[in-house]
């Protein structure tokens, strides 16, 4: 057996007097993709932001490749082969994007002899990792501002950046939340592209169709704790439903199939 790529160990974090999760566990294996499923509240964000160093557990431990890993700041977390794309993307809509991919890390070289960022490095290097995605943008749009790119377009940058900088656990916030159907698909075909050069997945989403579509195994929080895990071949959206609200579940009259 494999060792998973990630483990979270009886994680838990307190706010004040509120403990925000209670003895979290999961893990993640190389080259899989793993939903993350809850309602709001459920400690989903809090979660992956402990994963990528945003926040420090009060208890707990977090291993990466089998070791431990201690993460001061996200810098660390992206040091280490940890990605997160958020909702907002985090791209620089005026900047091309040669510049997103390698926003705070430009390549300098020398021009009569001063420093000067290397754009004809940058525009190679996102033309070959959106290529690696099989992702096309014409030419003239890789040069242009990425505001004037589509959703779809803007997700596969924010994913190339983190291809690029050899992410090894990519954690995706809601991927599909903003975008019409033609670029859920396009996402979807994205994280399956990951999934088969080895890249491994952790995908936080609300989307039922989109975890059925994409997902190896499924773990849903509820009220800040660890409410079950499953295969994807072994469950159905109603069972999953059902581990996201509980006990509530059964007085809708939406009884598990």
């Amino acid at each position: 057996m494999s060792t998973p790529i990630l483990e979270v160990r009886g994680v838990s974090i307190r706010f004040g007097g509120v403990e925000a999760l209670k003895r979290v566990s999961l893990h993640v294996e190389p080259g899989e993709v793993l939903a993350l499923a809850g309602d709001n509240g459920a400690g989903k964000s809090t979660l992956i932001k402990i994963i990528s160093g945003v926040y420090h557990p009060s208890e707990g431990a977090l291993l990466f490749d089998g070791k431990p890993l201690t993460l001061r700041d996200p810098q660390d977390a992206r040091a280490e082969g940890i990605e997160t794309i958020y909702q907002d993307l985090a791209l620089a809509d005026n900047l091309d994007v040669g510049s997103n991919i390698f926003l705070g890390r430009e390549p300098m070289r020398r021009q009569f002899g001063l420093p000067v960022i290397d754009r004809d490095h940058m525009a190679a290097a996102a033309r070959d990792v959106l290529e690696r995605l099989d992702i096309t943008i014409p030419e003239h749009k890789l040069r242009g501002p990425v505001k004037m790119l589509s959703g779809g377009q803007r997700q596969a940058i924010a994913i190339g950046r983190a291809i690029y900088w050899n992410a090894r656990l990519l954690i995706m916030d809601e991927p599909t939340a903003a975008l019409g159907v033609p670029e859920q698909r396009k996402v979807m075909e994205l994280i399956t592209t990951l999934k088969a050069q080895g890249v491994s997945v952790l995908l936080i989403s609300h989307n039922l169709h989109d975890i059925f579509a994409v997902a190896d195994r499924i773990a849903v929080l509820r009220r800040g704790e660890m409410a079950g895990e499953r295969r994807v071949g072994d469950t159905n959206g109603d069972e999953i439903v059902h581990l996201m609200v509980g006990d509530t579940y059964a007085g809708t009259g939406r009884a598990s199939h």
